[in-house]
């Protein structure tokens, strides 16, 4: 298996200045309340967007015009333009974390890991449909392909619960492992990330029980299938790993160790793979071809990112865009402690970078 390279310049890509994209990498930083634009083709930070409190997670609109990024401690959704980097608006909701659109389109769940709520929304209008309190920290969701059902992590209760979108209420709940986190649909079945252990559990969908386990490395986060479909990269952050499953077989067949807490991956048209580095304050490339990762500064605690494809390059923006938001109150809504995913053993490092 290879290990990471921790050194790539661009001159070795042996690119000609005329064929070098100009990607928009979208960062999420929790730790500094902000959202970093950099380019793939400079490899540096053209853009902070100043936000309220602390973003983890993003997904595009159902027309993909915007990407809506979660601010789950200043309870609201910010909604920008991925061609030019602007903030187009901004909607109150309660302590969005993790949200994702069902395949068709009807519904978008949204999971409150502070105050252990799932809340299903009609997705064109984001009318709040129901709210379920459930135990204990609401973490990562994943879909049936129908989209009759929703399962979403429980990070401190161990569990998985399968919840009916069309009565709205839990099916079942069950033990999957030690803070349960990233699940996908795959193929029939469950891969659930054991953050608390160090591995992938593959679950059946109809009772929650456990079939088998995946060895990928302490810290097993969430698993990110590539564009082709034909690979899985699993993230482990306590031991600082990228592993390439098979997605047939669901067998390991490469890995990278990449210092720094590797936590969401997103994919460029080149096929790299882009990722967070929760730990260092910075951001990866892994070039799964040759094994080449290179590092890039991020803000603190980088947490979601997105690649949007582009040939250009940014322009720039209206000096009265930048100024940071004013902090506004949500009305009868507990204020909340900063803070990112329920604990899981950490690297000294973290405790330096966030003082936890």
């Amino acid at each position: 298996m290879r290990r990471a390279c921790l050194a790539l310049s661009l001159g070795l890509l042996g690119l000609a200045p005329a064929a070098v994209r100009a990607d928009l990498i979208y960062v999420l930083n929790s730790g500094d309340a902000s959202i970093s634009v950099i380019e793939s083709s400079t490899r540096e930070e053209v853009r902070r967007i100043p936000v309220l409190r602390e973003v983890h997670h993003l997904i595009p609109t159902l027309d993909g015009r915007e990407l809506m990024v979660g601010d789950s401690v200043a309870n609201e959704l910010i909604f920008i333009d991925p061609a030019t980097a602007e903030v187009t608006r901004r909607e109150k909701l309660s302590n969005p974390y993790h949200l994702e659109h069902s395949p068709d389109g009807k519904h978008l769940v949204i999971t409150s890991l502070r105050r252990d709520q799932v809340d299903i929304y009609d997705a064109p209008t984001r009318t709040l449909l129901a709210r379920l309190k459930v135990p204990d920290k609401p973490s990562h969701l994943a879909y049936t392909p129908d989209s009759r059902i929703v399962f979403v992590t429980l990070q401190g209760a161990r569990g998985l619960m399968a919840i009916d979108l069309q009565e709205r209420k839990p099916l079942w709940t069950a033990q999957v492992g030690s803070q349960p986190a990233g699940v996908i649909w795959h193929r029939g079945r469950l891969l659930v990330g054991i953050m608390g252990a160090d591995h992938i559990a593959v679950v059946n969908p109809a009772d929650g029980k456990l079939e088998r386990t995946i060895p990928v490395g302490r810290g097993a986060h969430t698993i990110f299938p590539s564009p082709d479909g034909k690979t899985l990269y699993a993230t482990s952050r306590v031991d600082s790993r990228v592993t390439a499953l098979d997605a047939e077989t669901l067998e390991p067949r490469d890995r990278w160790d990449i210092p720094g807490g590797p936590d969401c991956i997103a994919f460029d048209p080149q096929g790299r793979v882009w990722m967070t580095l929760r730990w260092i304050a910075r951001i990866a490339v892994l070039d799964p071809a040759t094994g080449s990762v290179e590092t890039i500064p991020a803000g603190r605690s980088p947490h979601g990112i997105f690649v949007h494809p582009r040939q250009e390059p940014l322009p720039p923006l209206p000096a009265a865009a930048t100024q940071a938001p004013v902090a506004t109150a949500e009305p009868m809504l507990a204020p909340a402690a900063a803070s990112t995913d329920a604990p899981a053993p950490q690297p000294a490092v973290w405790q330096r970078v966030l003082g936890r």
